[in-house]
């Protein structure tokens, strides 16, 4: 990892120094900036953020904690390859919590607003995927689908299964520049959104069932395209 020409994060005084850390190096893993292999120095890293040892370590840490990194004591910190058998744990656990949470947003008496909030996204995705911005189109995602949790009031819930969905999001943005890849989230999202302003939870459960099920369904393309990106 060269950090040496990256522009120096904004560090925010109102949050403590290791989660800036994380938070900076966990979206660089998910998003693949950083793919699996990748070096990670401590010393750059304090440089970077002008912190001190103890931030970076703790950081390091946390992401050991996602198994994100693997740590070797006294020689290296190296982001880890991608695990399939965690993916697969982590989409069970998303998708057993979200259809229940698309459940319950289709059936809320204000459905249709949650909907207009869904429209909303998939408009912005819709913009970023036409300027050929797939970091921020995938941030769209992610955005999608939190309004879901934070709709029916589990926003802990959100956070906990992005603790766990490490590997299967790394999947996910390894997919994403494949031919129609982009264009079919886009189609998958309209479906949801459309089951919940007609109040179809059914509908909302189905639409959601196939979008979350298209996580792993390439996963063995993929392998063969980056080998080197997967816990062999």
């Amino acid at each position: 990892m060269d950090l040496t020409r990256s522009a120096r994060p904004s560090r925010d005084p109102s949050r403590h120094a290791a989660p800036q850390v994380f938070d900076y190096l966990r979206e660089r893993i998910i998003t693949l900036e950083m793919p699996p292999g990748t070096l990670i120095s401590r010393a750059e890293l304090q440089d970077l953020f002008g912190f001190s040892s103890t931030p970076v370590r703790d950081a390091l840490l946390k992401l050991q904690e996602e198994q994100l990194v693997e740590i070797f004591p006294q020689h290296a910190t190296v982001v880890s390859p991608i695990d399939l058998e965690l993916a697969r744990q982590a989409h069970f656990l998303r998708r057993s919590i979200e259809l229940e949470a698309v459940r319950t947003v289709a059936l809320g008496e204000d459905h249709a607003a949650i909907a207009a909030r869904l429209d909303g996204v998939i408009a912005l995705q819709d913009e970023r995927l036409a300027r050929g911005d797939l970091p921020g189109f995938d941030a769209g995602d992610r955005d999608f689908h939190r309004v879901l949790f934070d709709a029916t009031g589990i926003h802990s819930l959100w956070l906990m299964v992005r603790r766990y969905s490490g590997h299967i999001d790394r999947i996910r943005r390894l997919h994403l520049p494949m031919p129609g890849k982009a264009e079919r989230v886009l189609r998958e999202h309209r479906a949801v959104a459309a089951a919940v302003r007609a109040g179809d939870a059914a509908g909302a459960q189905e639409a959601l069932r196939t979008h979350l099920s298209n996580s792993l369904a390439y996963a063995p393309d993929l392998v063969a395209l980056w080998p080197a990106y997967f816990r062999s």
